[in-house]
């Protein structure tokens, strides 16, 4: 299994950084490893600061299950299988904005949580950060 290092994380949030600085939205960006610790954090200017926790939050929930956020918030709605997850592990986030990093392999090396824009705006970010590997 491949590492995630702390400047690969941190070319990864650039990535994120620029697709924000694109659509306007300063946004806070958070990198985790394979086993949930920070490796990296990058907040824009004036971006919300009630979102650096959700962008650390997101990593986190993203890293646990191997799933984008998301995709555990479809799981977890009310009528869903899983409904209420996210009152465990300290706290999780259930919509858009974190992604699992894998690595060639397929292996899950570590996760991005993005925060400052809507659900959609957080997801795309993330997505830019992923292109960049």
């Amino acid at each position: 299994m491949t590492t995630l290092s702390m400047d690969t994380a941190a070319t990864l949030a650039d990535a994120g950084h620029k697709a924000a600085d694109a659509i306007g939205v300063p946004m806070n960006i958070a990198i985790v490893d394979a086993g949930g610790h920070l490796l990296h954090f990058s907040r824009k200017d004036n971006a919300l600061l009630g979102c650096i926790d959700l962008a650390q939050r997101k990593a986190k929930t993203s890293i646990l299950f191997h799933l984008p956020t998301a995709t555990l918030g479809e799981i977890s709605r009310p009528d869903g299988p899983i409904y209420g997850i996210e009152w465990s592990n300290g706290g999780l986030i259930s919509f858009g904005g974190g992604l699992p990093i894998t690595d060639s392999e397929g292996e899950v090396i570590g996760a991005i949580g993005v925060s400052g824009g809507t659900a959609d705006q957080d997801v795309e970010v993330a997505q830019a950060c992923l292109a960049a590997l």
